[in-house]
């Protein structure tokens, strides 16, 4: 670091910058309280979202106990096929969205499926639709919390060091200034003095 100078133009210059780190300061907390309320938001929507896969699943159950049954073959009778994921936008984090899903159903003969099987195939795609948001909603939730991880370091660096330091700064060159103009007033006296002294005995 930098040794501070002593002067005149030093506490003009930490002045100034304390100036702009306390008109930055407002919005850094304004960003970190913002962030903070989407993290939240996004974490009661993904707790809402684990929440309606465990109830979906136990409905599927519910309205199709033969799929106790572990000798039916299940794998792919619905297949994901695309997923459009699109780019929200808060406060400067990218944070994905599902966009459009494509789902292929396995062609079954109309005789040689079971008659439950539409249901079946209907219950699956809103099964991993859930699933599908539910995976982006973690990849929210991360982004979130490593963007409010970076705002409150920015915050803590605005609040607790660079400011406190500019302050320090301030103090210190202004000490040094007063004790210099104290210094120069009594070298004036001392010389008014003597040049007095000087004159009287002439």
């Amino acid at each position: 670091m930098a040794k501070l100078a002593l002067n005149k133009s030093a506490l003009s210059q930490e002045k100034q910058r304390k100036k702009s780190y306390l008109r930055y300061l407002p919005s850094l907390e304004l960003k970190q309280k913002q962030l903070l309320a989407e993290r939240k938001k996004a974490l009661q929507q993904l707790a809402q979202q684990q929440s309606e896969i465990d109830s979906a699943q136990a409905a599927v159950y519910q309205k199709l106990p033969m799929l106790a049954n572990e000798s039916m073959d299940l794998a792919g009778l619905v297949r994901v096929d695309n997923v459009r994921v699109e780019e929200e936008n808060l406060m400067g984090t990218h944070v994905p969205t599902l966009g459009h899903v494509d789902y292929t159903i396995a062609e079954y003969g109309y005789l040689a499926r079971p008659h439950w099987f539409d249901v079946l195939a209907d219950s699956l795609q809103s099964v991993l639709k859930l699933k599908l948001e539910e995976q982006l909603l973690l990849i929210r939730v991360e982004r979130l919390e490593k963007a409010t991880r970076t705002i409150t370091q920015r915050v803590n660096l605005f609040s607790k060091v660079l400011i406190p330091e500019a302050n320090g700064n301030i103090k210190r060159i202004g000490l040094f200034l007063s004790d210099q103009e104290r210094a120069a007033v009594v070298r004036s006296k001392l010389a008014k003095r003597k040049s007095s002294a000087e004159g009287e005995a002439a």
